[in-house]
């Protein structure tokens, strides 16, 4: 979902860095093949995630969500050069496409892949992380953000993607709705959270960005 005049958004994307021809690949394919081809995070997002990585300079990112790996891809191109990409998704039929981009891009030997639940797979990743991008289902975002928050680095980075979700978080909620009632308490959890400062992007579907003090 676009939240800006669609005339103002053509413009921010015409002027924007466009996407490395490996990435319009990988969403030419995603599209082809892949269900629920939305769940791409996109050119301009995709640009967005790689400047905030070329910002921060991480060596150590984590990903929650790989999904087909253009978020992971792009997150990659900041990362240092002795850094690691710990990405993970629960669904292992997508694991074949993601190696597939990642052995053709220059970060394939930096990228870790994990398959199945994300809860269970952080605790065993003994390290800390300077950059962390949670993009998976968002009824477990609040418990992801609680388990990710004491393994990142003073000055870390935690981008949370989908929390306008569609404009839903400003609309009367539907009781069965799980999704926005559990993006309603975490976006209410990071902006009272004392341990971090957090903005939250009207980009795409809502782009939060929270800093580690």
């Amino acid at each position: 979902m676009n939240f800006l005049p669609q005339e103002i958004d053509d413009y921010v994307v015409e002027h924007s860095q466009q996407e490395p021809e490996l990435l319009q690949e990988l969403s030419k394919e995603t599209w082809q093949k892949v269900l629920n081809p939305r769940m791409l995070s996109g050119a301009f997002q995709g640009r967005v995630l790689s400047m905030i990585s070329k910002l921060v300079q991480p060596k150590e990112i984590l990903e929650i969500g790989t999904y087909t790996g253009y978020s992971a891809l792009c997150l990659a191109e900041g990362m240092q050069e002795t850094g690691t990409l710990h990405t993970i998704d629960k669904n292992e039929e997508l694991e074949t496409l993601q190696e597939k981009y990642f052995s053709k891009s220059p970060y394939g030997s930096k990228i870790k892949q994990y398959v199945g639940n994300a809860i269970d797979i952080i605790r065993t990743i003994d390290v800390k992380f300077d950059l962390a991008f949670i993009d998976a289902d968002k009824s477990n975002y609040p418990n992801y953000f609680n388990l990710i928050i004491d393994k990142m680095n003073k000055g870390g980075i935690i981008l949370s993607d989908n929390v306008l979700w569609s404009g839903k978080v400003v609309e009367k909620l539907d009781p069965k709705d799980k999704d926005t009632k559990a993006l309603l308490v975490y976006n209410q959890l990071l902006h009272k959270d004392v341990r971090i400062e957090t903005v939250v992007l009207p980009i795409r579907d809502g782009l939060t960005i929270s800093r580690v003090k």
